[in-house]
């Protein structure tokens, strides 16, 4: 294979963060041809309001052509299986009544994606905008992050406080932006293997690449 193409599917666009993470496993799961990796943006077509999981998949794969389909969505308050039971029952509805023929995988972290990105503090202060800060940060160690009640909240009350701002500039900083930017000054998610939904996303991207004989 000389081009990996896949597309992640996301509860809103603040999870597109997810994307060096899953571009980072498949590399540690021995894909070594390039990479292509497309956000499912799906606010730039018309389509009707309010669209269910299924049709929301039907219409990625539609507009953003793959070999391989990620469908994220945020565990929240419910347990990680009926999220997962969720998106099983999406893609069974859409290959009843539409060839979906490309491989597709789960990617549901506990609470929030947000939880995932709450283990690097120097890309936090990157994606801050201040490398150089030297602010203490109460960063969760890492075998609670699952037990983070709302780690999105957790993680811009860091990004505020590692970009050193204050007053109006404070203000207007834009920390959901700031946010989608720390996993690109992250190198190695290898951290996260203690985390259940992590260790169980990569099992099934490894057990898909090897299936498929990308590796």
């Amino acid at each position: 294979m000389r081009e990996l193409r896949y597309t992640l599917l996301t509860d809103g666009p603040s999870d597109r963060a997810m994307i060096p993470i899953l571009t980072w496993i498949l590399r540690m799961q021995g894909v070594s041809s390039a990479i292509q990796s497309e956000w499912a943006d799906l606010r730039r077509f018309r389509l009707q309001p309010r669209l269910s999981l299924a049709e929301r998949i039907r219409w990625s794969i539609e507009f953003y052509p793959c070999d391989l389909l990620f469908v994220h969505r945020d565990a929240e308050r419910e347990p990680r299986a009926k999220r997962l039971q969720e998106i099983d029952s999406a893609i069974a509805e859409v290959r009843r009544v539409y060839p979906l023929h490309v491989p597709t995988i789960c990617v549901v972290p506990i609470r929030m994606q947000e939880a995932w990105l709450l283990f690097d503090e120097p890309a936090i202060r990157y994606a801050a905008g201040n490398s150089g800060g030297r602010r203490p940060l109460s960063i969760p160690p890492l075998r609670d992050l699952e037990d983070v009640s709302d780690p999105k909240t957790v993680l811009y009350s860091l990004l505020r406080e590692a970009s050193g701002l204050s007053g109006r500039r404070l203000d207007r900083f834009d920390v959901s932006e700031a946010a989608v930017r720390v996993t690109g000054y992250t190198d190695n998610f290898s951290p996260l293997r203690e985390l259940s939904a992590f260790a169980a996303l990569e099992a099934d991207i490894s057990r898909e690449v090897h299936q498929l004989e990308w590796a």
